[in-house]
């Protein structure tokens, strides 16, 4: 690594950091913060900066020391509206239809500005090529807003979105610089801007610091910049990484939505309807700390991305890391679906009060 992208690197975790003190007073001044309900059990009016100090610290980075193009500044032109989106939602809880629409545009500037789409989902059936001609267009808007709402919804706990983003930004990282693609740094100014957040979200090394969440401003960047970065890599002449890799580097958000989603389904609800169903909810009722579950998830995260970057570097055929994943997808969603029963168990082995709701209703 070079002077100028260490110095990048180091701008973007104080940028970052600076402008989550700068900004937590004007927080509280506009009403910019979280405050305690039914579902959100956190003490205290907590501001929603983390997302735009993030932002923050990648942009300066890059307009201070990385060259541009035009792919380049339009990503920095969606990620902006999509920042402005979530910053909206956090102050004043949107419509989903007009997150939805915002979530498209994006998707629209990202495929007929930089003209990036998936073109083909390599070779999935072993035989032939699948091509997905100008329906991949179609895909890639829904894949766009796919990737924006599952990294939305695991933002549960302290740090969860954070460190599942720093596991999948690590993961992309390597897979672009192993086929010497240049686009690996932007992956890494992401991780020192999280890392900045982190230290507050997480009070790492000051537990006295005011904690702060990155609210769906940051939910939502992060899941554009990842999904940005799984097309780039993905299609073109000369690609980073395989189509079905894309799967395994983002599997947990992926899988945990999906999951979510078809569950709230069959119950009569709208597949956007917040809940307390959640991965990370299942462990604490388990009897797991807020840290133990954001270790664990972590952990499992991290274990499905290094399986995907294997297979990938491997050279593995495509259409058996396709069936592994779907394998892998089809255990998860029945384990969420029936793990109630083994949380009811583990309660009462451990002599918790039968009181305490387990399965939502």
């Amino acid at each position: 690594m070079n002077m100028e992208l260490f110095a990048a690197l180091i701008w973007a975790f104080v940028a970052s950091y600076a402008a989550v003190r700068i900004a937590k007073p004007v927080a509280y001044r506009f009403g910019l913060v979280d405050k305690p309900n039914e579902r959100k059990h956190h003490t205290g009016a907590v501001p929603l900066i983390g997302g735009i100090a993030i932002f923050i610290g990648v942009m300066s980075a890059i307009m201070m020391f990385l060259p541009h193009n035009q792919i380049l500044n339009l990503y920095l032109l969606s990620a902006a509206i999509i920042l402005m989106l979530g910053v909206l939602d956090d102050k004043h809880d949107l419509k989903v239809s007009h997150r939805l629409a915002v979530q498209a545009l994006s998707a629209g500037i990202m495929i007929f500005g930089a003209e990036l789409y998936l073109e083909s989902l390599g070779f999935l059936l072993g035989f032939f090529e699948f091509k997905l001609s100008y329906v991949g267009i179609l895909i890639t808007v829904v894949a766009v807003i796919g990737a924006i709402n599952a990294f939305n919804m695991v933002d549960g706990i302290d740090g969860l979105a954070g460190m599942l983003s720093i596991a999948t930004f690590i993961g992309l990282a390597i897979l672009f610089f192993v086929a010497g693609n240049d686009a690996w740094v932007l992956p890494v100014l992401f991780i020192a801007a999280i890392s900045a957040y982190l230290t507050f979200n997480l009070g790492w090394p000051n537990r006295k610091a005011k904690k702060i969440f990155m609210g769906d401003a940051g939910s939502m960047l992060i899941g554009l910049t990842v999904v940005w970065l799984l097309v780039f890599g993905s299609q073109g002449d000369t690609p980073a990484f395989k189509p079905v890799t894309a799967l395994w580097v983002i599997a947990l958000p992926l899988m945990d939505m999906a999951a979510i989603m078809s569950r709230r389904i069959r119950k009569g609800q709208s597949p956007f309807k917040p809940d307390r169903d959640h991965l990370h909810h299942i462990c604490m009722r388990a009897g797991l700390s807020p840290r133990q579950s954001l270790s664990l998830i972590t952990a499992i995260a991290g274990f499905l991305i290094g399986l995907g970057i294997l297979a990938e570097t491997a050279e593995a055929p495509e259409w058996l890391m396709f069936i592994g994943f779907i394998m892998m997808f089809a255990v998860y969603n029945y384990a969420i679906q029936h793990i109630w029963k083994l949380v009811k168990w583990i309660r009462e082995l451990r002599g918790k009060p039968s009181s305490i709701e387990v399965e939502p209703k």
